[in-house]
């Protein structure tokens, strides 16, 4: 008898989340969470690939956005960092440069704000930060330097009575083409200290050009800025950003995002995957029903558990006020690695189908590049990790 048609609306673990760590979350969180993801479903991955074909982000999305209301969700919302980071990744898992948009706003800019600007400073900013009426980016990343950046930093600071002038340029800054607001980092020719300013993108001397040709979150618009004698009133010097230690406090906590990224890459991988294979005939029946095919999606499923699980614990220890930079860089490198290999497998069982955009995997798999490149390289973090257990430095 032939066997009854398999309902691929209907799959089981749809969520992916095998071993029920959302049911870790406060029945508050759990729903918030379910808003979220029919948000991210209804608004959000069906226009991704479209978006992402043409390297053009959908402006239009901002005020859904701001609807939903998820920037800063511990800090001024009050939920949990483990909400946060399984809302990440659900972001994340709809469509890697809209996460990758908020991941900049939010996370590296916004926190930047709430980390190290003065009250007086937070007053100011953060309610046209918190509505998206303005929106940021991050600029730290240099042309010259990436990894080395904490003591190599060569945009300079120079005091000039009740304002400073910035000179340099920053690279690879996700948003910076259209975005209101940039935090950039500079070091002070005076004390040769790292210390953040708040830019507003139309003053004189900045620019801020497209970075084309991407194979990675086409749809996120990362650009080169010049800054030119750039002025900088004091009151946007931000008042608790005095040295690259103030820089990493905000570093540690988006590298904790980055990585539940990379979780959300592989429930993404996971679910185009499993549908294709059920969908998918080959010698009369689904790919599927072949035993190669179910191991390469188990294992996907087994990296994006296992990082998970990781991730889940590592974001205990940070709503505890107890996790470490050393443990926020094992994350990072490990689930980017898990993260690889998953969207490696995804692709293959997509066969040819799998190197075009049409059917998503090509654009999971070229995204997943980025995520194991930001926020510190898989090497660095696993360097940082060495030396927390050697008491041994290997980088420098």
């Amino acid at each position: 008898m032939p066997k009854a048609a398999i309902d691929i609306n209907n799959l089981p673990y749809a969520d992916g989340d095998f071993f029920a760590f959302e049911q870790l979350l406060s029945a508050k969180e759990q729903d918030r969470l379910a808003e979220v993801r029919e948000f991210l479903t209804r608004e959000v991955r069906p226009i991704a690939v479209d978006c992402w074909n043409r390297a053009e982000f959908p402006m239009e999305l901002i005020p859904k956005l701001a609807e939903i209301d998820l920037v800063s969700p511990v800090r001024r919302q009050g939920y949990s960092n483990l909400f946060a980071g399984i809302l990440h990744a659900e972001a994340t898992r709809a469509d890697t440069s809209i996460a990758t948009f908020m991941g900049v706003h939010d996370g590296l800019f916004t926190g930047s704000i709430e980390a190290l600007a003065s009250k007086e400073q937070q007053d100011a900013w953060l309610p046209e930060i918190y509505s998206l009426k303005k929106i940021g980016a991050f600029g730290l990343t240099e042309p010259l330097g990436g990894s080395d950046v904490a003591g190599g930093t060569r945009t300079t600071a120079r005091r000039d009575g009740g304002s400073w002038v910035l000179n340099g340029a920053k690279r690879w800054i996700g948003n910076a083409t259209f975005s209101d607001w940039v935090v950039i980092y500079a070091r002070d020719v005076d004390d040769n200290q790292v210390k953040g300013f708040l830019v507003d993108t139309k003053t004189e001397g900045y620019s801020a050009v497209k970075i084309e040709n991407k194979i990675s979150l086409r749809t996120v618009q990362n650009a080169d800025i010049t800054l030119d004698n750039v002025v900088v009133p004091d009151f946007f010097k931000l008042a608790n950003a005095n040295s690259f230690r103030d820089t990493n406090k905000v570093l540690k906590v988006t590298r904790l995002a980055v990585a539940w990224q990379a979780v959300g890459q592989q429930l993404a991988a996971f679910d185009v995957a499993r549908r294709y294979a059920v969908e998918r005939s080959q010698f009369g029946r689904p790919i599927a029903s072949f035993q190669l095919v179910q191991h390469q999606l188990v294992q996907i499923l087994g990296n994006a558990v296992s990082s998970m699980g990781m991730m889940v614990r590592l974001s205990q220890l940070e709503d505890a006020g107890e996790a470490k930079d050393e443990q926020s860089a094992l994350a990072k490198a490990f689930t980017t690695a898990r993260m690889r290999e998953s969207v490696a497998l995804g692709r293959s069982i997509l066969g040819g189908n799998g190197i075009v955009t049409d059917f998503e995997m090509a654009k999971v798999f070229a995204d997943a590049e980025a995520i194991y490149s930001y926020e510190g390289t898989h090497e660095i973090n696993t360097l940082v990790t060495g030396r927390a257990i050697t008491g041994i430095s290997a980088i420098v």
